[in-house]
């Protein structure tokens, strides 16, 4: 069923979202505490996408980590009735002493195939990059699903990020329908022949149709769920400057600071800040703010 995270808030070494805390993304891999019937471990590949900010011509960058940007593979705010605001901050939280730049490029990205516990590059070689946004997943394929890097989330189009945590019955059927209701890209665009990769396509497309996150991700759910109910969509999505996630027949939780937010499947640490997400919400994150809202999608509540 995969675990996933990310991260917004001051600038980290990328590998130490992976490690970071007791039961770290890289301990869940092989001990997860909460996968509800979606297999037992997370073995089959892991990824993480980071946003590194243009650097203009004159600025040196403050942390040399992020010249290492060779490792990338070449793969390429609402709030509402629902929100509760964690902390206040301002819309604009460039920081002109970081020396980090003025805008966001698009993600870069590592994905291996192998298991996390395996790859040197977790502690040798990601600890070297900096940045303040950060998306990171560790896979269970499903069966019959192919085990190769470019079934490994993140996910990466343009600006955006995304992983799926969950599964969809009869994945190919389900989402041509889906596809073919939005108008979709062709599915043949997917990355792998498995169903995030495919999800990913139609998600995008209702992003690039100029819905924002949070409807496309209502709209998307709702379709898939009606034609797969007992699917698990855990969506989780980013472009450097917020996080959007669903909880759908999965776990979820949330770690907000004043400085900082973390939307992952599991806590890493003990830390009585984390907040449990409750089952069919969305959610939309950044520093210091959280705004937790109904999907309001009634399909298949008997089965979850």
């Amino acid at each position: 069923m995969c675990r996933h995270l990310a991260y917004l808030g001051p600038p980290v070494p990328v590998g130490d979202l992976l490690t970071r805390g007791p039961h770290s993304l890289r301990t869940q891999s092989w001990a997860p505490r909460d996968m509800r019937g979606g297999g037992t471990i997370n073995a089959d590949g892991f990824g993480i996408a980071w946003w590194t900010p243009t650097q203009p011509a004159s600025t040196e960058p403050r942390h040399p980590g992020m010249l290492l940007a060779g490792i990338h593979t070449g793969d390429g705010p609402t709030g509402g009735a629902g929100s509760r605001p964690t902390a206040h901050r301002d819309d604009d939280r460039r920081d002109p002493a970081s020396n980090l730049g003025t805008r966001e490029a698009g993600p870069s990205r590592y994905r291996n195939a192998a298991p996390i516990w395996t790859d040197p590059a977790v502690d040798e070689v990601l600890p070297q990059i900096y940045s303040r946004a950060v998306l990171a997943a560790i896979r269970s394929a499903t069966v019959g699903m192919p085990v190769e890097r470019t079934a490994c989330a993140p996910f990466t189009h343009g600006r955006w990020a995304f992983s799926h945590n969950g599964v969809i019955p009869d994945w190919r059927g389900t989402l041509t329908a889906v596809a073919a209701k939005f108008d979709s890209p062709s599915l043949l665009e997917a990355e792998s022949m498995t169903d995030s990769a495919a999800l990913w396509v139609i998600l995008r497309g209702r992003m690039e149709s100029e819905a924002t996150p949070d409807v496309a991700l209502r709209e998307v759910v709702r379709a898939v769920a009606e034609l797969s109910p007992s699917a698990r969509l855990n969506l989780l999505v980013g472009d450097g400057e917020t996080v959007w996630a669903t909880a759908w027949r999965h776990a979820l939780s949330v770690l907000v600071g004043e400085e900082f937010v973390v939307v992952a499947s599991e806590p890493y640490d003990d830390d009585p800040r984390w907040q449990a997400i409750a089952d069919r919400q969305l959610v939309v994150a950044r520093p210091g703010w959280l705004s937790v809202q109904d999907l309001d999608i009634e399909i298949g509540r008997a089965g979850s």
